[in-house]
């Protein structure tokens, strides 16, 4: 019940919410999640923070950058069916339309990152 409930206050937040849409498009830096959003880095962090801590994203750290991402393998099996049906879920809604739209122009804007670079591989 513990776990069931820690993910369902994680998926509680629209801001939390939208950021996952994001993710599902790869990894992502903190500062692109925050120029979407419109969010204050903080308050980003601890959004990717309560959604790492319940198991539906990852994150790794490059230098001054974190990136995150959909978990990878999810644990416990409710994680990985939450983000299957999150995938079905939400894709016409404005608000989650509007972000994933906002978070392409950061790539406009900045498409070499400026100050947030791009993901690669270690």
């Amino acid at each position: 019940m513990r776990t069931f409930l820690k993910i369902m206050k994680a998926l509680s937040d629209p801001g939390r919410v939208k950021a996952l849409k994001m993710l599902e498009g790869g990894e992502l830096c903190v500062c692109r999640i925050q120029e979407a959003l419109g969010l204050a880095q903080p308050t980003v962090s601890r959004h990717l923070r309560r959604l790492t801590e319940a198991g539906l994203a990852q994150s790794r750290k490059k230098g001054p950058w974190v990136y995150y991402r959909l978990a990878d393998e999810p644990r416990p099996a409710m994680v990985g069916n939450v983000l299957a049906q999150l995938r079905q879920w939400l894709n016409e809604d404005a608000d989650v339309l509007h972000a994933l739209e906002l978070l392409a122009r950061t790539y406009e804007t900045h498409p070499e990152g400026g100050s947030c670079p791009r993901p690669e591989e270690d």
